[in-house]
């Protein structure tokens, strides 16, 4: 249904439609590409917008880093490369400078005042003692980011202009009840199918294959049963785990740390502080005289045209002003006095005072102990890899220097890309990293010492590789066996349950053709496309070919184990009409929704063809640090480069 708006959206109305529409489809988030580029130096150009190297490098970083938060690993440029990352982010960025530049044309932009309003909430702009928007704090934190106060105000007016424009298009869309009603119609639809199973017992059993029929079921299933590259390898490991165990710990060293960390490890007198500024000590007497009278502190500070800031439960530390911090840690519980701090003058009020706990040796002597002993493993490792790397910068191979320098090596494998050994399983000890290391090298080579994290680093050696091979009948004869038995087995089945549906399609009742098969029909009534999940005892293969069907069908599916059903569509109804039209309405807000992506959806791409854009692909890998992609002109004179595909819009 939605394919309708498609439709529409190349119509010449939609462009009146379309100049009333935004969305944020940022793929980056808060824009801060901007104008005043050098034209040599555009990466994209969208009208009267241009992005240059500097920002289109900004704005991938960003892009990538949420992208490896999605998968949860680093991605390296070579992988950006391959999988053309820096393509979709110039396609996506180039169709959002379209659309922000289709907009200005239009006349939406914010007011100066409605941007500095929304700039003005950002906590990250205020000042710590005031609480209040700071505009030393503001310019401060864009000049460690890079930007200037235009170029920013000049993003965030993007953003409100797309935010609200598109808010209030979203505010006035309803999807027709036309729309929703279909749908309940077809999600509350009921329908009652019959089956029986036909069982492997009731084929019978194949024969046990010959070595040529297994060779053949081999070579049929290369690509699965091929062997992957295998590496046996040398590795030696400096652990702090593996040294750790054995290293004194001296009471001189626990008495010597403790001392130096006493105060850290105390838990320190902590106190429950009022500040209010005072802007003259006639001020300051007024408002410790309310305060002293127990008036409420925030009051008071309104009266006095300031905020009150209240350090609830903090060591003294914590407080901002060093002599304010100094004069509260002075006084009772109770206690109103003014003070000249640092900052001005403050009347200051204790509320609470919570002592402080000095901390015992034995309190802590475990986690010491553990403290110094993790600090000379760290130590040791660091001396082991100094012992090991002169050896092998003098010429001594892996084996030889790991002897020299105590530590011992240790042969794996065969191991694969994956870390695992022949049989499929992980191989204890290695990592990710360590395998990537050992698979960069050829054969007989050897690294670096290498850091592995967490204080642990590694060398390896290449001693062997055994290239990707199919692997021998003797090999995997039980397993090749099984599924080749599975197979034919399978094939059976199929052929049974098709004669059996072919009786029932002539004019046989179900009933009938499952007696002469030994089994019986379980009937199911009421399937719904709401309630199907439920069913635990009907596969997934069934229930689709279910509401595929047409009345009367006849068909064969998977059953939830090994076997296969014979199944007939027995009854097509619609559901109850009360509880349809219920549904209809409960959908109306979430089909407004899709409705709403689909136009956006037109929006973008209309404003692409609309506002002519250029985006150069050399351009932006340069910016990157990427080479250039080969040209047709390459591929020609050189057939193994492969010349730049057209580039695909950013997901």
């Amino acid at each position: 249904m939605l394919s309708n708006f498609r439709a529409f959206a190349k119509s010449p109305a939609a462009a009146v439609l379309i100049a009333l529409i935004v969305v944020s489809f940022a793929i980056f988030g808060i824009r801060d590409v901007f104008k005043g580029k050098v034209a040599g130096d555009s990466v994209i150009t969208a009208g009267s917008r241009t992005v240059g190297s500097a920002e289109f490098k900004r704005e991938f970083d960003v892009y990538k880093s949420r992208l490896e938060q999605q998968v949860r690993q680093p991605i390296t440029m070579e992988q950006v490369a391959a999988n053309g990352l820096d393509r979709r982010a110039l396609e996506g960025l180039a169709t959002r400078e379209a659309f922000a530049e289709f907009l200005t044309k239009i006349g939406m932009h914010p007011s100066d005042k409605l941007i500095a309003a929304e700039i003005a909430k950002i906590p990250a702009f205020f000042d710590q003692v005031t609480g209040k928007f700071d505009k030393k704090s503001y310019a401060q934190k864009l000049g460690e980011n890079g930007l200037t106060p235009a170029r920013f105000e000049s993003s965030i007016g993007d953003e409100i202009a797309q935010q609200q424009f598109g808010a209030g298009l979203a505010a006035g869309l309803r999807v027709p009840r036309a729309y929703t009603a279909l749908a309940a119609i077809f999600g509350l639809e009921n329908r009652d199918v019959g089956y029986f199973a036909v069982e492997p017992t009731s084929v019978p059993q194949p024969a046990m294959p010959t070595d040529d029929q297994l060779r053949a079921f081999m070579k049929e299933n290369a690509a699965q049963l091929t062997r992957p590259e295998m590496r046996q390898i040398t590795v030696v490991r400096f652990s702090p785990a593996l040294v750790s165990a054995n290293l004194p710990v001296t009471e001189a060293e626990v008495k010597k740390r403790f001392d130096f960390r006493k105060d850290t490890l105390s838990s320190p007198e902590t106190r429950t502080v009022i500040q209010i500024p005072a802007k003259d000590a006639a001020a300051a007497q007024t408002i410790g005289q309310r305060l002293a009278k127990g008036d409420d502190a925030a009051q008071v500070a309104r009266a006095a045209g300031v905020e009150a800031i209240t350090y609830a439960n903090k060591p003294q530390t914590a407080i901002a002003d060093r002599k304010v911090a100094q004069a509260a840690f002075g006084m009772a519980a109770g206690q109103v006095a003014p003070v000249r701090g640092d900052l001005g003058v403050a009347v200051v009020k204790v509320l609470s005072i919570s002592p402080g706990h000095p901390v015992t040796l034995e309190e802590v002597r475990p986690a010491l102990e553990a403290e110094i002993r993790k600090d000379g493993a760290a130590e040791k490792v660091y001396a082991l890899t100094q012992a090991y790397d002169d050896a092998h910068q003098a010429g001594s191979n892996l084996t030889q220097s790991a002897a020299k320098a105590g530590v011992p090596a240790v042969t794996l494998g065969p191991v694969s890309a994956e870390g695992r050994d022949g049989l499929g399983q992980p191989v204890p000890g290695l990592t990710q990293k360590l395998v990537e290391t050992a698979f960069a090298l050829p054969a007989g080579g050897e690294s670096e010492v290498e850091d592995a994290g967490g204080g642990e680093y590694f060398a390896v050696r290449v001693e062997k590789i055994v290239p990707p091979a199919l692997a021998a009948l003797d090999e995997v004869r039980p397993q090749v066996t099984r599924v080749y038995m599975m197979r034919e087995l399978a094939k059976r089945l199929q052929a049974r349950a098709d004669e059996l549906a072919a009786r029932v399609k002539k004019g046989e009742s179900l009933d009938a053709v499952a007696a002469s098969a030994g089994a019986s029909v379980i009937h199911v009534p009421g399937l719904s496309r709401q309630n199907a999940a439920q069913n635990k005892d009907l596969s997934q293969e069934l229930l689709g070919k279910t509401f595929n069907a047409k009345l009367g069908d006849v068909f064969t599916a998977e059953n939830t184990h090994f076997g296969l059903l014979v199944a007939k569509l027995e009854g097509v109804r619609a559901g109850d009409g009360a509880t349809q039209a219920q549904m209809a309405e409960g959908m109306r807000p979430q089909m407004s929704v899709a409705i709403f992506r689909e136009i956006g959806e037109s929006a973008q791409v209309a404003a692409r063809h609309k506002i002519k854009v250029t985006a150069d692909a050399a351009k932006a890998r340069a910016a990157l640090g990427l080479e250039p992609e080969p040209t047709a002109a390459d591929a020609k004179a050189n057939p193994s480069a492969k010349p730049a595909g057209k580039p695909g819009l950013a997901k």
